[in-house]
């Protein structure tokens, strides 16, 4: 029954989405199945660490991955805060767990090959495609993430200094370089949008004059690399990992880069390194001495 008033309580607090209460539910009964089977049918509510240790062992037998493992302990604790809130155990069990190590999943950046292919597409000469094929070449261009595209206002474009004034996180602001080509199409697109009504301070706007928005610009990208690219993620994001990736492959500065991305410390920027190692691999075979040339 603990469980059932833990589930009510999730529903009161209109908090928790439908998926996310059935994904509480699952994790716990699947749990107290365990208890039912190893410790004749002992209440979750009483168990200790190490027998929840030895549930988190049989899922890891049982082959499920770390990820998923760790979001049904996550449950369990959620709901051992529940019972010390509601004064049904002195302490959480879980107190002092620790999550189970997850790789990094490698995102896999686009080719100059597809960048290229994208950008050089002849599209129609209407206000929505200029404005579409300028949001790609614009994350390409700057590594901006989309909420920073979103919010680039007309005035946050210095065409005297070739830079762009972008908001990143925590409120911090940024210039990043410009390239001639892409301050033409900014110019171009400009000239479009002066025959769109609107009054929205902000550079980019749909046909009705108003701000675009995340799901938006995420159709954008994803209908554009949908047609050069087979991968299985098609977002801004990855339009950012790629001009990370590309700039280190040429050789940029990892600080300078760094800068550019908006980055508080050096750590966030080194992730990109691993998409880079091919190609250190590759000037690494043809330079050392001891390598196996043809």
């Amino acid at each position: 029954m603990t469980i059932t008033y833990f589930l009510d309580y999730l529903n009161l607090e209109k908090k928790y989405s439908k998926h996310t209460i059935i994904a509480y539910k699952n994790d716990l009964n699947s749990f107290q199945e365990f208890c039912n089977e190893e410790y004749q049918n002992q209440e979750i509510s009483s168990v200790n660490y190490s027998q929840i240790r030895r549930w988190i062992v049989s899922l890891v037998e049982l082959g499920i991955s770390n990820r998923t493992i760790n979001r049904k302990v996550s449950s369990l604790k959620s709901f051992y805060k529940f019972l010390q809130k509601t004064n049904q155990i002195q302490a959480n069990p879980l107190i002092n767990h620790q999550p189970l190590k997850v790789a990094k999943t490698v995102q896999v950046p686009f080719s100059e090959k597809e960048i290229l292919e994208i950008l050089k597409t002849n599209d129609e000469d209407d206000f929505e495609s200029v404005r579409n094929k300028l949001i790609v070449e614009l994350f390409y261009a700057t590594g901006i993430r989309r909420s920073e595209l979103i919010n680039i206002k007309i005035t946050d474009i210095n065409f005297d200094n070739e830079t762009v004034k972008v908001l990143g996180k925590r409120n911090k602001e940024r210039y990043i370089p410009l390239l001639k080509i892409v301050q033409n199409n900014i110019q171009k697109y400009l000239n479009y949008r002066l025959k769109i009504n609107t009054k929205e301070p902000y550079l980019f706007v749909t046909l009705k004059g108003k701000k675009v928005y995340d799901t938006l610009v995420y159709r954008i990208i994803n209908n554009y690399f949908s047609k050069v690219s087979t991968k299985v993620k098609k977002s801004p994001h990855i339009i950012r990992h790629t001009f990370a990736t590309h700039l280190l492959n040429e050789g940029a500065d990892l600080n300078a880069v760094k800068e550019l991305l908006g980055h508080s410390s050096l750590a966030s920027t080194q992730i990109y390194t691993h998409s880079s190692l091919g190609k250190l691999k590759e000037i690494y075979n043809q330079a050392h001495p001891r390598s196996q040339k043809n």
